[in-house]
């Protein structure tokens, strides 16, 4: 059935079937979904195999969740997919080209580091390089006016959004679907803020990561079963920086204000959850330096809170989808807003910070 399925996924490359797909307005966008979801769906249970002749498995030890061993590479489904699918579109430009090849340098060193364990030093010099693939494709904030203490702050700020989204996504992907489900959310955002803003190529990657997503998501994520494969380093790691450089990407909004915080309350999750393991890792003295930060593993994160209060994982894993989209809805909303609207909307997404925070301490 996967043979067939990316048989199918093969017509859709060939010019007299995608040149039709290219023609018509708008589709595009559905090309780009429909052939992400096929490949990837196609390409997930062909992986599986793999990974367990491979012995490529995530062997449960007592900081994880899951029972019994389970397959790392899903994490390569969704980066073919996703690659496939945004190079059959044709048409690309540096900075696409920069975000692809700064995917590639992650997704080998996290399928390096599911294998064999690297060291976070050398994963940390990965990230580096792949920040600075982006960057020197012009791939920057610009919050800063133009002057050279404004470059440097933007410089810096850009550097710690892609880092700090990228290890954020890695570290979500703790529970059945969870890293996946929030992909699929986010993407989304920014895919509905692409059509209502004209930006076509945001649009193209948020299609091509919904869809590659949607079509791992089965295999990864069940009410009555555990998931039969994993994203694993290469595939979080992936997704969280792709994410993240879309948003940089992005042109948000012509108002400061608003520029700021539409993409904040799109990757809210991400931010709120990082932003807390940290203060409370480095008040509690677990860690020392931002090498330690990302090789230090613990139970301690939203998920694992809510999972603790709420007695069960797929529960938590499903409000953490429902806290996505809302905060997402209010960035959409925020979008259209009016100066006073906007400030209760700002003020809303800061009392649910405050709900889930209680929720988060009553969960420790």
């Amino acid at each position: 059935m996967s043979l067939v399925i990316l048989g199918g996924a093969s017509s859709l490359l060939l010019p007299a079937v995608r040149d039709p797909w290219h023609a018509l307005y708008g589709a595009r966008w559905a090309y780009i979904f429909v052939l992400s979801g096929l490949i990837s769906f196609g390409l997930t249970p062909l992986l599986i195999r793999l990974a367990h002749l491979l012995e490529l498995l995530d062997v449960p030890t007592a900081r994880k969740v899951h029972m019994e061993p389970t397959p790392l590479l899903g994490g390569m489904a969704i980066y073919t997919a996703f690659g496939l699918s945004i190079l059959a579109n044709s048409i690309l430009d540096g900075q696409v080209v920069a975000i692809l090849a700064a995917g590639t340098v992650l997704v080998v060193i996290g399928i390096l580091d599911d294998a064999w364990d690297v060291p976070a030093g050398i994963k940390l010099l990965a990230q580096l390089l792949a920040v600075a693939l982006v960057m020197r494709a012009g791939v920057m904030l610009t919050l800063f006016p133009p002057s050279m203490a404004g470059s440097i702050a933007n410089a810096a700020l850009t550097i710690v959004w892609l880092l700090g989204i990228t290890n954020a996504m890695n570290f979500f992907d703790g529970m059945d679907g969870l890293a996946t489900g929030l992909s699929i959310i986010t993407a989304a955002f920014l895919g509905f803020f692409a059509v209502l803003t004209f930006q076509p190529f945001l649009g193209w990657f948020a299609a091509a990561i919904v869809g590659s997503c949607l079509g791992f998501l089965p295999f990864n994520f069940h009410p009555r079963r555990p998931a039969a494969i994993f994203l694993g380093d290469g595939g979080s790691t992936f997704l969280g920086f792709v994410l993240a450089a879309l948003a940089v990407k992005g042109d948000w909004a012509e108002n400061g204000i608003i520029d700021i915080a539409v993409p904040i309350l799109i990757f809210w999750v991400f931010i709120f959850d990082m932003t807390h393991i940290t203060v409370a890792r480095i008040a509690a003295g677990k860690v020392w330096s931002f090498r330690e930060w990302i090789a230090y593993v613990g139970r301690d994160h939203l998920h694992h809170r809510l999972a603790a209060l709420m007695g069960s994982r797929r529960k938590a894993v499903v409000l953490i989808f429902l806290l996505s989209a809302s905060m997402g809805m209010a960035a959409m909303a925020l979008r259209g807003a009016r100066t006073l609207e906007a400030v209760l909307l700002i003020l809303q997404a800061a009392i649910i910070v405050v709900i889930v925070s209680i929720l988060e301490h009553a969960g420790n």
